[in-house]
């Protein structure tokens, strides 16, 4: 039985309830930091030496080579073979359906000419080869590996080099045949932070890449804070988070399960409900409790929900769209009539299901957007993953010879104005001839 708090908006006290929370600090055990900081230094300096140490000491896997580690295509052609049929079609119509998707997302190469002839652009180019981190072992997401690889194909990526933990040698056939779909082009059977450390510095056998993605444990997320700047990399997730508004009307079962949702994933996940009807809110409760004894992951469920969890009564819906705006959440369903209405509200969140049939699940696995969210209020300066992280943007500057004076006049007196004769002088040699 899981013991959810419950809030009101007319609680005296509930702005600082609802602080306490959604406190949430991605806190830095130094323990992981420095393992990390040690593991980053030994790849750097020793490659494959290394890899292959750390290798067999957290996989129990034995290679006399880090190229023993990396899987042939022809491997993940045979793991996409022998995945059952509906299993195997689910993730390549998930797979097409986000390719889909993300061709609407491509960014196009722009330029203007003025009077002058002076030409101003902007050109867009994809990233030359894009490294990503997929969990291995229980944890095995074959989404994750759709979400990630699918957008850089799109976006044109050069190379796509995957990473992923086989611990005692066991493999996923779903993650191995998902890369194949995805067109991954190069895959290592590495985990940990030694498997960031090779993308990010490169080694013998395993390309340095221009940025990686994908989720890990705290040792991997360490890593990626580590060698942001050497590379790019997407983001350092927190928990998983769902916010629901419910005008009352949904059934109360499909509310409950939304919350199980994102709270089977994490004990610190987050699961909300902000609802004006209280005694719809009695309703979700009493699902509640009564589904929780069936899910396999009750004790993981109920310990997010109690933590982190709440079932909070507002005023009325424009309520809970402000408050919704606060949280900022990774993913936001709005379980109420005419949800594009209330969809005019929201500012702030990952994704926004709008609907009493659009559940968080389809957006995990196929629905098409990408579910790669930012997490803990992010979503008030972030974005979903998409081509555009994939892809970047070059300024082109043509100055037509009337341009340089024009221009060269402006340059010559900020350029002094800033004390930079140099920089004046290389704009006035243009226009004194």
């Amino acid at each position: 039985m899981s013991s959810v708090q419950r809030l009101s908006t007319r609680q005296p006290d509930f702005e600082a309830r609802l602080a306490r929370l959604l406190a949430f600090e991605a806190t830095q055990d130094e323990s992981i930091e420095t393992a990390v900081a040690a593991i980053l230094a030994a790849v750097r300096s020793r490659g494959d030496a290394a890899v292959l140490d750390y290798t067999r000491r957290f996989d129990a896997v034995e290679a006399g080579s880090v190229a023993e580690l990396e899987l042939a295509p022809s491997i993940l052609a045979g793991a996409l073979a022998a995945l059952p049929p509906a299993r195997r079609a689910a993730l390549e119509t998930a797979a097409a359906r986000i390719r889909d998707f993300h061709q609407h997302q491509q960014l196009l190469s722009w330029d203007y000419t003025e009077p002058d002839g002076t030409r101003l652009g902007q050109r867009v180019t994809a990233l030359d080869r894009v490294g990503i981190y997929v969990p291995g072992g229980k944890a095995s997401y074959p989404s994750t590996v759709l979400m990630n690889a699918i957008p850089a194909k799109v976006a044109g990526v050069g190379e796509i080099v995957m990473t992923v933990p086989t611990p005692r040698g066991e493999r996923n056939n779903l993650v191995l045949g998902a890369a194949h779909i995805a067109g991954v082009d190069r895959v290592f059977a590495v985990g940990g932070a030694q498997a960031i450390a090779a993308l990010a510095y490169g080694t013998e056998s395993i390309p340095r890449v221009d940025k990686i993605v994908g989720p890990g444990n705290a040792y991997v997320a360490a890593a990626k804070r580590k060698v942001f700047g050497v590379v790019g990399i997407d983001m350092i997730a927190g928990p998983s988070e769902i916010l629901v508004i419910c005008d009352g009307r949904t059934d109360p079962d499909w509310v409950a399960m939304d919350l199980f949702s994102q709270a089977e994933h994490d004990e610190m996940a987050q699961a909300i409900l902000l609802s004006p009807d209280a005694r719809f809110i009695d309703r979700v409760v009493a699902s509640v409790e009564r589904l929780l004894e069936e899910m396999p992951r009750r004790e993981v469920i109920a310990a997010s929900l109690e933590k982190r969890g709440a079932l909070i009564d507002t005023v009325n819906l424009d309520e809970a769209c402000d408050i919704a705006n606060r949280i900022a959440p990774e993913h936001l369903e709005l379980s109420v009539e005419e949800p594009r209405q209330w969809l005019e509200r929201i500012r702030h969140a990952g994704a926004v299901f709008l609907g009493r049939y659009a559940s968080e699940a389809l957006g995990d696995y196929c629905a098409g957007p990408n579910h790669v969210l930012p997490t803990a209020r992010t979503a008030r300066f972030s974005s979903p993953l998409g081509v555009y992280d994939f892809q970047k943007r070059t300024s082109v500057i043509e100055i037509s010879p009337s341009g340089a004076r024009t221009l060269g006049e402006i340059a010559v007196e900020l350029a002094n104005g800033e004390g930079l004769p140099a920089h004046a002088r290389s704009a006035q040699l243009r226009f004194h001839r």
